[in-house]
């Protein structure tokens, strides 16, 4: 079977400009786990999640450090801790969305997406036409639905 035969084809996106609240909103309403971030022509620029809505409003941890003769050493990367505050004082979307989103596009297998989500331990996938336009979203439970409930 093929993605686009198991894929839901109305998808709830939002756009970079959307609020963090407008996103938890959606998520929490509709029962998401995440939502596309698209543009105005139907690009996807990112993906906003429960794990990023959660890390948001979570508590920075500090990177480990050794202060030796008045410098600084640290033992984590000081960039990460950078991007993590940056990311927690977001307001918008785009300031607190996966950019790097993994896609497939309808005619793969059903079987490709389920390796697709294990391998990178994630829960949906966003379906891409030929354009590379968003048509679509396949999740964990739509391929469960299809492996156990279409014997």
């Amino acid at each position: 079977m093929l993605i686009k035969d198991i894929m839901t084809k109305d998808v709830i996106t939002v756009t970079e400009d959307d609020t963090v609240e407008k996103c938890a909103n959606l998520l929490s309403t509709h029962g998401l786990s995440g939502l596309p971030v698209v543009d105005a022509e139907g690009y996807v620029k990112g993906i906003v999640t429960e794990g990023d809505l959660i890390r948001r409003s979570s508590r920075i941890q500090q990177p480990a450090f050794l202060e030796i003769l008045g410098g600084i050493i640290y033992l984590d990367d000081p960039n990460k801790y950078l991007e993590d505050v940056k990311k927690s004082m977001g307001h918008f979307a785009k300031n607190t969305m996966t950019e790097d989103v993994t896609t497939i596009h309808p005619d793969e297998k059903v079987e490709d997406a389920a390796t697709l989500l294990v391998r990178n331990k994630i829960k949906r996938l966003p379906v891409l036409n030929e354009e590379n336009k968003l048509i679509g979203i396949v999740s964990r439970k739509d391929i469960m639905n299809h492996l156990f409930h279409n014997e």
